[in-house]
């Protein structure tokens, strides 16, 4: 078993809250983090553009990241949302363990 850290970016907390509660229902993930306050720079239909994002962190196993992709992109209202994934190489085993139990199995 794997598991991955996914990372997403929400233009609105309720946006992030939204997604997170909907992922975490269909057991796409274990468990959603929220983080505001981040700001973002990034080049968007040739300039630089500034804006304030939420960050959401979700932990799942590595076999859902596809199909937690797809729901997060029917979802978003970014035309091209940032959800990219990080596989987690270790950490405590009974968090890991954790995941795996609070989602369904990919």
């Amino acid at each position: 078993m794997s598991e991955s850290l996914i990372y997403i970016t929400c233009e609105t907390k309720e946006e992030a809250e939204n997604i997170g509660a909907i992922i975490v229902e269909r057991r796409l993930a274990a468990c959603v983090n929220i983080l505001s306050g981040m700001q973002s720079m990034y080049w968007w239909e040739g300039k630089v553009e500034k804006s304030d994002e939420i960050v959401l962190i979700a932990k799942t196993r590595t076999t859902l990241v596809d199909e937690l992709t797809e729901a997060v992109t029917a979802m978003h209202s970014y035309d091209v949302p940032c959800v990219v994934a990080m596989p987690i190489i270790g950490g405590n085993p009974q968090f890991l363990s954790w995941i795996r139990e609070e989602t369904k199995d990919g």
